[in-house]
């Protein structure tokens, strides 16, 4: 069975949907191409495509690479091909931290069950995850982001909620900053996309 989409034409729609948003100096580079279609793949929900690759339509994407690989840029894109059911909401791993140490704990209720108990959760994608620190709230260290995965893991679990992330850091990195049950939860609610840790700095 073949796809129903061309893709082709599809990154080159987006390229310049892309060039509107970035200017006209952006370009999708070769080596990059098969994680932007698997990305093109996922956010399309093309089944045939997704499977291709191993990627589980019911999951989020946890898209990995060095700094500057471009991750924040694809996925704000996504944006243009993305379902109205299946939007997401951009949100960096450092802003949250910010809102913690404004809001306390409230704030990880706020990325997990939604600001009220009657708000719908709603999917999102924590960006550059990793950046933030361990952060005090009259005193106490919480590891914020560590917290809003777990919780987010068990909507994914009942609700099937989404949850996205991007981040320069390995597995093994992740597990030392967030420990084994964090890395564990990821597996399960995440397709990982992978840049290579070759792939040179855009900016």
């Amino acid at each position: 069975m073949s796809s129903q989409y061309n893709y082709q034409e599809i990154l080159t729609w987006l390229e310049q949907k892309a060039k509107q948003d970035y200017g006209s100096n952006f370009h999708f580079v070769e080596e990059d191409k098969v994680n932007i279609t698997k990305l093109v793949a996922y956010f399309l929900k093309d089944e045939i495509t997704a499977n291709q690759f191993g990627l589980d339509l019911s999951k989020g994407i946890l898209l990995t690479g060095p700094v500057g690989s471009g991750k924040t840029t694809l996925m704000t894109i996504m944006k243009y091909i993305t379902q109205k059911e299946n939007k997401f909401y951009m949100r960096t791993c450092r802003d949250v931290s910010f809102e913690f140490i404004k809001e306390g704990y409230e704030i990880i209720h706020k990325y997990s069950r939604g600001s009220y108990p009657q708000t719908d959760c709603k999917n999102y994608c924590f960006d550059d995850l990793g950046v933030e620190s361990n952060l005090k709230y009259y005193g106490n260290e919480c590891n914020v982001m560590a917290e809003i995965i777990l919780s987010r893991y068990d909507l994914f679990i009942s609700k099937k909620v989404i949850t996205h992330i991007t981040t320069n850091l390995s597995a093994s990195e992740i597990e030392t900053m967030y420990g084994n049950r964090v890395r564990s939860r990821l597996r399960a609610m995440l397709n990982l996309i992978a840049f290579d840790k070759s792939t040179q700095d855009k900016r």
